[in-house]
């Protein structure tokens, strides 16, 4: 919303509306008498609305305004969550324990609130046996079900199979 907007002199319009720093309508005056009338409150006059006929200005301090928009932006980005994704890497004759402990690690990145990608690495003769991989990412998907919904269904990229998982959004 860093809005460059034009200030005093650089006001090009004969005429403009003007409102003053209470927000109330002043009228349609020549510009330059809108200059002076805000030298006079020792303000600014700021073109808030340039493509309207006439343009409209207001009689505000534009220091104190870009503080405050700089302000309300600081605390909007504070208030956003970046969303990052994190990998859980299997092979496809992976051992019960091996799976438990990466299912643990994967609900842990869901309950951060980061998406979960699910990567079998199939090595050598195993990309035959491609539905093992199916098969084991199903079973992860059903184990994480409480916590994740499958944004991406298994697929198969080069000797990668690949599935990602977003965290439940809590209503």
């Amino acid at each position: 919303m860093t809005k460059d907007f034009r200030i005093n002199e650089e006001i090009r319009a004969r005429e403009v509306r003007v409102i003053d720093s209470e927000g109330t309508q002043l009228g349609i005056m020549p510009a330059r008498e809108a200059q002076r009338l805000a030298e006079e409150r020792q303000l600014d006059l700021v073109e808030v609305a340039p493509a309207a006929k006439p343009p409209v200005c207001r009689i505000m301090d534009i220091g104190k305004y870009k503080y405050e928009q700089s302000k309300r932006e600081k605390e909007a980005r504070k208030k956003q969550k970046i969303v990052s994704i994190k990998e859980v890497k299997l092979r496809p004759n992976i051992e019960n324990h091996d799976f438990d402990v990466k299912a643990k690690n994967a609900i842990r990145f869901l309950k951060d609130g980061d998406k979960v990608k699910a990567t079998i690495i199939f090595r050598g003769r195993e990309i035959v046996h491609t539905q093992l991989g199916q098969k084991l990412l199903a079973r992860l998907a059903e184990c994480l079900g409480e916590y994740s919904t499958v944004e991406r269904q298994p697929k198969l990229e080069g000797k990668n199979m690949i599935m990602i998982l977003a965290p439940k959004q809590d209503n």
